[in-house]
């Protein structure tokens, strides 16, 4: 019997930090059992310190909410170069994009979360983000600091710092210049 338990759990033990895309960075508390309607039912119980948040997610259901272990280094270090590239916008309506976006920031693919970063970001010198753009990029933020901070075991104040090192590493992110970033707009035009 324990063994049906354990493949159901997919590995994920208790005291784990984990991700679940459309909250972030979780951490199982404990695994219950519930019955209901006389089914016993196994959950995780998952606290998000930050949203002050406890979820009880089946254990059977973890696959299909997405939930996954924190990601490997190698994937960390993939999303920090990403941050590094140059910003790709698309020239569509604003809402059109902020739902993308939010699709991204949900997808609990660190990697996606770090385009989003690289693609909102504003240095000193640019022009003021909208309202919206700006709760995006601080929802994007946030979610991509927080995976690292449990990855790296640092604090997320040292992960934002590192996140940002890496964004200045970027190309100069000056007003937009001719070339490149054209391109892309020509093609969906056509």
């Amino acid at each position: 019997m324990s063994n049906k338990k354990t493949t159901q759990r997919q590995g994920f033990k208790t005291n784990e930090f984990i991700v679940y895309p459309a909250h972030g960075v979780g951490q199982i508390t404990a695994i219950e059992e519930q019955e209901v309607a006389g089914l016993k039912l196994e959950l995780f119980v998952i606290n998000f310190v930050k949203d002050k948040m406890t979820l009880r997610v089946p254990t059977a259901k973890i696959a299909a909410v997405g939930m996954r272990k924190l990601a490997e280094p190698p994937i960390v270090k993939r999303a920090l170069e990403t941050l590094k590239g140059r910003a790709r916008v698309k020239r569509t309506m604003w809402s059109r994009r902020a739902q993308e976006y939010e699709a991204k920031i949900n997808s609990g693919n660190i990697v996606a979360i770090a385009e989003v970063v690289r693609d909102l970001y504003r240095s000193e010198s640019q022009p003021e983000q909208s309202y919206s753009e700006r709760q995006l990029y601080e929802a994007a933020l946030d979610r991509l600091a927080r995976e690292i901070s449990a990855v790296q075991r640092i604090t997320d104040t040292e992960a934002v710092k590192e996140i940002e090192a890496a964004l200045a590493k970027g190309p100069k992110r000056g007003p937009a210049t001719k070339g490149g970033e054209d391109d892309e707009a020509e093609a969906e035009a056509a």
